[in-house]
Order: structure tokens, then sequence, then C-alpha cells
């Protein structure tokens, strides 16, 4: 059993009952269920008053502080209509206030997901997953009050999502549910934004039928007042193909947990994730990757570059029960450090109960390196360019992997402030 110090712990009792008083803030300042979703607020409303807030005595909050969260006004968020854009792909704008696809015609491939069978699909890949009743979880059910829920059949055209936070200050949760049929094909860039003190809440919940494939891109630019808290969940039957590519920066406050299980085995994962922090900001990734059948493959890179005094965490879970046979699995955390005062911390695990496997983690945390800079230097480059030079090589491995579609947003420029 681990003591924490005095100081430690009296801070997290007092962060904990803060963010406990303000959850029930947020709950009494709700508008009343209504909806398709009033069954879920209600459920969710009872369960998050009994829950326990998140605070640093819980292990998987240990290093993350959600002090920013709780320092948000307790209210739902109504950002501002924004302008439309012209796009060669299909765009829609989602900001939790109406119906998304209000004055839409969806093109061959997609179609909404309504009544009954909504009520049957949402939740069930939370329940898949193991966090249909987390915190996290509940807090996005209890306020979310529209879902953007498509159904993917063939190959399906690029989407692009657009989830604006924008400048006022408030709660803003998002429900987005995919279900893609056997041997459809999807492909999605989600884009958050942020540009004042405001809470994301986001639940994604993606069921790829047999042979199905997504290729999914979050590229997230937030605000140092801004705090997002995403759930990105996936259920892979067998023979599916799911490749997640994230790249997050700006937000004071990040909490990202993707969880993926392969219900049958025998499909493939590729997760790439990238998280910029800079000054005090914190970012915090824990994944959990499941496998629940034999022949199941796995390929897992996270990436972090810290500067000031900022934090990056990375928790990684790969679990490999008995059934798991013939599991490939490849997990690594490279990381970057930039300051004296910037800290990581990375922990990259397996839990392996099958004995027929080829599972392997590792991780590491460097800074720029001093034979690069000079080599760079040698040829008549700046030394500030040259450490800008490589720090956008070290992110390129994981951008790259984005939808095409993201080009436009200038990945690596919003990333690393250079845009």
């Amino acid at each position: 059993m681990v003591t924490l110090p005095v100081a430690m712990a009296s801070t997290a009792v007092r962060s904990s009952s803060t963010l406990e008083a303000w959850t029930g803030d947020l709950i009494a300042s709700l508008p009343p269920a209504a909806g398709p979703l009033a069954p879920l607020q209600e459920q969710a409303r009872a369960a998050l008053l009994e829950l326990p807030a998140p605070h640093r005595r819980q292990e998987n909050w240990r290093f993350t502080d959600p002090a920013l969260l709780a320092s948000t006004s307790p209210r739902l968020l109504r950002p501002e209509q924004g302008a439309g854009t012209v796009s060669p792909h299909l765009r829609l704008r989602f900001d939790g206030s109406g119906d998304p696809l209000d004055g839409v015609t969806l093109p061959a491939g997609l179609e909404p997901i309504a009544g009954a069978e909504l009520h049957q699909r949402l939740g069930s890949v939370l329940e898949a997953t193991g966090c249909a009743h987390h915190w996290l979880t509940q807090l996005n059910q209890a306020a979310a009050e529209h879902v953007l829920a498509l159904r993917v059949s063939g190959v399906a055209p690029p989407l692009e999502l657009l989830l604006p936070a924008g400048a006022s200050d408030g709660v803003l949760p998002l429900r987005v549910l995919l279900v893609l049929e056997e041997g459809a094909e999807l492909e999605l860039l989600q884009v958050h934004t942020a540009s004042g003190a405001s809470a994301t809440s986001l639940v994604l919940e993606a069921h790829l039928g047999r042979g199905a494939r997504l290729r999914h891109g979050l590229l997230a630019q937030g605000h140092p007042q801004a705090s997002l808290l995403a759930q990105c969940v996936y259920a892979q039957e067998s023979g599916s193909d799911l490749s997640v590519v994230s790249g997050c920066a700006g937000w004071g406050l990040l909490r990202l947990e993707p969880r993926v299980n392969q219900l049958d085995g025998a499909a493939h994962t590729s997760l790439r994730g990238l998280q910029r922090v800079i000054d005090r900001q914190i970012a915090d990734t824990h994944s959990q990757v499941t496998f629940s059948g034999p022949d199941g493959q796995l390929q897992q890179v996270h990436k972090a570059v810290a500067d000031g005094q900022a934090r990056s965490v990375f928790n990684g879970a790969v679990r490999v029960p008995r059934q798991a046979q013939r599991t490939n699995a490849s997990q690594i955390s490279r990381n970057l450090l930039l300051s004296d005062r910037a800290r990581i911390d990375t922990k990259p695990e397996l839990e392996i109960v099958a004995d027929d496997v080829r599972c392997a983690h590792g991780a590491t945390v460097s800074r720029l390196q001093q034979d690069e800079l000079f080599y760079l230097q040698s040829r008549g480059i700046a030394a500030d360019q040259a450490a800008r030079l490589l720090q956008r090589a070290f992110c390129e491995e994981v951008l790259r992997e984005l939808p095409a579609m993201a080009a436009a947003w200038r990945p690596i420029d919003r990333l690393l402030g250079e845009a």
C-alpha cells in the first residue's frame, strides 16, 4: 500500500471535494432531461452524484490535477454559430446545441441511426471496453442533449467533423456513435478547437463489423484555460482494421482515453498519438487494448514533447488473456524533454496470460541530440531553427498518418505553435 505525504493527501482531498461541488453545481444548472437521450441523462445525473470525482489519490489520476476542470463555469456551453466553409468532402459541424444532421443530405454509404436502434446501440461499446460507468462517461451522459449517430455501409466518402468550443466559458458535451457494417470503410477526421476557458467532454463509440475498416484522425488545438476530456472507444469484430491517429496541443488539461476491444480476435489495430505541452499544461493519455480472441495484432506508438513546467503522462495497457493465443502486439512510448522543469511520466504495460504470443513494449525519454544540432548548424542553420527542425521530424512520424484531409489544417504548424 502506498501512503501519500500529508501535504499531497490534503491537496488531493481539497481537489476532490472542489470537483464534486462543481459537479453538483453543473447538474443543478442543467435543463430537465428531454429528447432521445433523456433516459440516459436521468440515469447519469443520479449516478454522477454518487461517484467520487477524480483526484490524485486514484492511481490513474495520480499525475493529473483536475483543478482546471473545476475552475470552468458549471453550465452548458452554447458556442456561437460559425460561418459555413467550402470543402471538397463532407463536413459536419457539431457543437452539442442541436442535431448536426438537420438540413444535411447524407451521401450514399452514410445514414442516421435513430429510434429503438439508437437506444440499443448507445453504450454497447462502452460496456464492451469496460468504461460505461466511469466518471468521465457519466459526466458526458448527464449533460449531452444530442448525439451524432451514423451507420456506415460500403465505401463511404471521407467525413470531417468540426467540434468547436469557441471562446465562451462552460461545458461542451459531445456524443458520437459510429456503426460500420460488414466490409464498410470510413475515413474520419475529427477536429477540436477552443479559444477560451471551456471544458469539452467527448464520448465516441465505434463498432467495426467483420472486415470493416476505420481510419480515424483526431486533431485537437486548444487554449491554456481549456480542458479536453475525450473517451474514444472501439469494438472490433474479426477481420476488421482500425487506425487511430491523434495530435493534441495547447490544452491546459488534456485527458485522452482510447480503448479497444478485439471481440473475437483476428483483427488489426494501429494507435498513433502525439501530445505537446508547454508552460504549465497537462496532457494525460490512458489507452487500453484488450484481445478477447486469438490472432490479433496491435502496433502502438505514442509520442510526447514537453517544455516549460508542463507535464506529459502516458499509461498504455495491453491485455492478452488465455484465449488470445498468437497475439502479435508492439507498444512504444517515445518522449522529448525540452526543459529541466518539465516532466514526463510514461508507463507502457503488458498483461499476458496466453503462452503463444509475440508482445513487446518500451519507453524512451530524451533531449534534442547535440550531434544532430551540431550537424545542422555546421550547414549554416541557426541554432533555434535547427531545434525546430528536429522537433518537426520527431512529430512528423505520427502526424503524417492523419487522413489526407488534415493537410488543410496544417497540423504540424498548429501543434508546434508555428501556424
